[in-house]
């Protein structure tokens, strides 16, 4: 566990009230996934579609655990901009150039807390006639009012705070953090 200095050098000086996962429960469980994935998709292309820029650390690692051949391709949507919680409205800034028609497809996420961004991800690949289309996400908050995709594959059940690191960000400061923290 890291020393209360040492977060302290990570942040730059700015405090976090305290390590919800810290580096080896997520390596640990990463790992996990990755054997999950790799059993799940005996035959097959499968294309592991990052939604970034949240995802990308959690699928850099994802992706090294998996043992078959992936290809790789990213979607970029928003929803929070500078703001702590989710505005409701996505704007997708990225479309994936890869062909998605007869391909299994793992949308990963890093954090699900209302599931419209994902609802509009799933609508707009599904549309493209995949062979399956499923979710990782890193983090789940369960906090969808309204019926959402199923989440095939996920990390952690994410406690009811606004988290940060390891990919997840505040106004796009701490997503190097190699831990997930608490912000508030």
């Amino acid at each position: 566990m890291l020393s209360t200095p040492e977060v302290l050098r990570r942040t730059g000086g700015k405090p976090v009230k305290s390590i919800v996962f810290d580096e080896a429960t997520i390596a640990a469980r990463v790992e996990a996934l990755g054997a999950e994935i790799t059993g799940a998709y005996p035959d097959g292309e499968l294309l592991v579609l990052g939604l970034l820029k949240g995802s990308f650390i959690f699928l850099s690692d994802l992706v090294r655990t998996i043992e078959r051949p992936v290809q790789i391709d990213f979607l970029v949507a928003s929803s929070y901009g500078d703001g702590t919680v989710s505005s409701g409205a996505v704007r997708l800034l990225y479309d994936p150039e890869t062909r998605l028609e007869g391909k299994h497809i793992l949308l990963v996420e890093d954090i699900i807390d209302t599931g419209k961004t994902l609802q509009r991800l799933m609508t707009l690949l599904g549309a493209r006639r995949p062979r399956s289309l499923a979710v990782c996400a890193l983090l789940d908050k369960q906090l969808a009012v309204e019926s959402r995709p199923e989440l095939r594959f996920v990390g952690f059940r994410a406690p009811p705070a606004f988290l940060v690191g390891y990919g997840l960000d505040h106004a796009e400061n701490y997503r190097h953090l190699p831990f997930i923290a608490d912000l508030a």
